[in-house]
């Protein structure tokens, strides 16, 4: 009491070192809720992230346990939450898991027990879980905290935070079967991939739905659940279906929520079939769109359409990111959405309206018999492209050029190409990007700080043919060819990714690539690509052309951007400069969203490793972390050597060498010996 001035300042400086302590938690698939996946922690950065060491690893023991067809079926793109003091995510099963997040130990498991007969359309997935707390319940109480999941049999499922119980008082023991309107041509016709959105007490579902099985397919029905009760609240339809004959308009990526204006935010979809639209007219409002709706009543607020008439499958695949930017005209609430083509719509998270000039611009016209066509595409013109969005036959790629680059040569120069926005043709159509992006369901992540957007892309070309459906009796797809009946449609389709005859992209590497953008200043700021072919070419080699990257990045406070891909590596790159500065090796390529928390004074940063059936690398079940090394703690010899990309190769041409070597001495020695003798 000597001095109360220096008294008042000491407890002044403890007050702001609290408030200014970074938040330990990752409580959201996006990281918040609006799926920026920023994280405040600044313990790893990039000059002490090559003191990364392995924390843990934990394996769901899918590879034991299933069938082996049904693990060639699945895919496991589940990103952890760090909540209630355990990580927790879900298998490609549904099996909801909770982890020690020092340790990697199991707390908890719960299995609903889907069945593994089902084969369903978009694969054995599940992208996440969603917690919330009940305000109202009293502290300790069963199930005031919640993970919420949907699942590949159409059901969500409520569970104690804590335990894993079921909440009995959530729909009919801790679950609710989702009525699909309609009978479905098999049982994985329908789905739930991608994690619930919580949002003002209310539990909100998207789908995933097969593609171009049937114009008259499923609808794309958004649902919502009271999160205490299970009753339903509301259901949405997106697809204005006035005078038009179409299916799905689903939600299958992730959804966002502004909990204070209570607003849920919806990336949807194509209308059924994908790659014709003569009986679907229109543009086909609110298809392709980011919707804005009241979270408590589903009422429409806003929708902004993306693509009209969409016949390229390119529908929205990633979650909107919500953010507050300088747009040079002062700060604004936005929602920024990027999408397959690689184009990035900001709008006003109010009204939906632009916030940087989007022009229509005229696009290719001549569809196939029956399509009806948008005459314009809406084009942003601020922020620019991710991505190239056009590829010209001299363009290709081959490591042998006068037979894999005139292979890739003359397969682009076939077909269609008259660049973005081609119709399909039964000549066959170069649509590039391809349907899976640009941007895929991994999404942007946004630095509030610098304001700087991050994004993976990819960069591959396919190649659509329609096929009339006279010609599709008994008709078998070449190999590497989806097929796709489009039933009540006068085409069915073949769809292939441009590959050499070694099995390599037609295009010039980049194949995959991290981007940075500036949007306030409608510019790129750097590139890099991701991934090396380690993993998939002879030998272990790693030419480092970048691998497609279908997932996403988390960035930090701390200046690092970390992301997995199709190699068996977690990368941190410099959020600055875009430089590659860290890879931890994986058991198999690590295709999720990364997330990083604080436990105990330590950040960790996490991702789930279980490979990509549909991109043909290992497929595992482990989620693995790292951590900065500990006093007296260093990584290993071979974690710096071996296990680097391209370090497998060289330790291998190496042991090669000196056993020519070891063998070209024994020999000499020999041929010596019989000489003397």
């Amino acid at each position: 009491m000597r001095n109360p001035v220096r008294l008042l300042a000491f407890f002044v400086v403890i007050l702001c070192v609290c408030v200014s302590l970074p938040a330990p938690a990752w409580e959201h698939w996006g990281g918040d809720r609006g799926g920026s996946r920023f994280s405040p922690l600044t313990q790893i950065t990039p000059d002490n992230v090559d003191s990364l060491v392995r924390a843990w690893e934990f394996r769901t023991g899918d590879l034991d346990s299933r069938p082996p067809e049904a693990i060639r079926r699945s895919k496991f793109q589940a990103t952890p939450l760090l909540v209630e003091d355990s990580l927790i995510f879900c298998s490609p099963f549904n099996e909801v898991i909770a982890l020690d997040p020092a340790s990697g130990a199991q707390k908890w498991r719960f299995d609903p027990k889907i069945s593994t007969n089902q084969r369903p359309a978009n694969r054995y997935n599940c992208r996440g879980v969603a917690y919330w707390v009940d305000a109202k319940a009293a502290d300790g109480a069963v199930c005031r905290a919640r993970i919420f999941m949907g699942t590949n049999d159409a059901r969500v499922i409520a569970l104690d935070a804590r335990s894993g119980a079921p909440c009995a008082d959530f729909g009919a023991n801790g679950e609710i079967k989702i009525d699909i309107g309609m009978p479905l041509e098999w049982p994985g016709e329908f789905q739930l991939t991608s994690a619930p959105v919580m949002a003002r007490d209310t539990v909100i579902v998207g789908s995933a739905i097969a593609d171009n099985r049937r114009v008259d397919a499923p609808h794309g029905t958004v649902r919502a659940f009271d999160a205490r009760t299970g009753h339903a609240r509301w259901s949405f339809d997106p697809l204005d279906r006035s005078g038009i004959s179409a299916g799905h308009a689903n939600v299958w990526a992730p959804m966002s929520a502004d909990e204070e204006r209570g607003l849920v935010f919806l990336p949807t979809s194509s209308p059924s079939p994908d790659f014709w639209g003569g009986k679907r007219p229109g543009n086909n409002a609110h298809a392709n769109s980011v919707v804005a709706l009241r979270a408590e009543t589903g009422e429409l607020v806003w929708s902004y359409q993306t693509v009209h008439h969409d016949v390229w499958d390119y529908d929205l695949p990633a979650q909107p990111t919500l953010a507050r930017i300088e747009t040079g005209d002062g700060q604004r609430d936005v929602v920024i959405q990027p999408t397959k083509q690689g184009f990035v719509f900001v709008l006003d998270r109010d009204t939906g309206k632009p916030v940087w000039p989007i022009e229509e611009r005229a696009v290719p016209q001549g569809g196939a018999e029956g399509e009806q066509l948008s005459p314009t595409q809406p084009f942003p013109t601020h922020v620019p492209a991710l991505l190239p969005q056009q590829i010209s036959p001299d363009d290709v790629f081959g490591l042998i050029p006068f037979w894999e680059r005139e292979v890739c040569r003359a397969k682009v120069a076939a077909a269609r190409n008259d660049g973005l926005y081609t119709p399909p043709s039964t000549q066959g159509t170069v649509v590039f990007p391809m349907t899976g992006g640009g941007v895929n369901w991994g999404g942007a992540a946004f630095d509030p700080v610098n304001q700087i957007l991050v994004a993976n892309t990819t960069r591959a070309i396919h190649i659509v043919k329609l096929i009339p459906q006279a010609q599709t009796q008994g008709f078998e797809p070449p190999p590497g060819h989806d097929f796709g009946r489009q039933q009540g449609a006068p085409f069915a389709m073949t769809r292939a990714v441009a590959l050499s005859p070694l099995g390599l992209l037609c295009n010039k590497p980049p194949w995959g690539e991290m981007v940075a953008v500036d949007l306030k200043g409608g510019k790129v700021l750097w590139r890099s690509r991701v991934g090396t072919t380690e993993d998939r070419a002879p030998l272990g080699i790693a030419f480092p052309f970048g691998t497609p990257l279908v997932s996403g990045v988390a960035i930090t406070a701390g200046g690092l951007v970390f992301t997995g891909a199709m190699d068996a590596y977690l990368r941190a790159f410099d959020a600055r400069s875009g430089r590659e500065l860290w890879q931890g090796r994986l058991p198999v390529p690590g295709v999720a969203n990364p997330m990083t928390y604080m436990w105990k004074g330590e950040q960790y940063v996490a991702i789930g490793a279980g490979g990509h059936s549909e991109s043909g690398t290992t497929i595992g079940d482990s989620v693995v972390a790292f951590r900065l090394a500990r006093p007296g703690e260093s990584p290993s010899l071979r974690s710096r050597t071996i296990d680097r990309p391209g370090g497998r190769f060289m330790s291998g041409a190496i042991t090669v060498g000196f056993l020519v070597l070891a063998m070209a001495a024994f020999v000499w020695r020999w041929r010596r010996r019989r000489v003397r003798a």
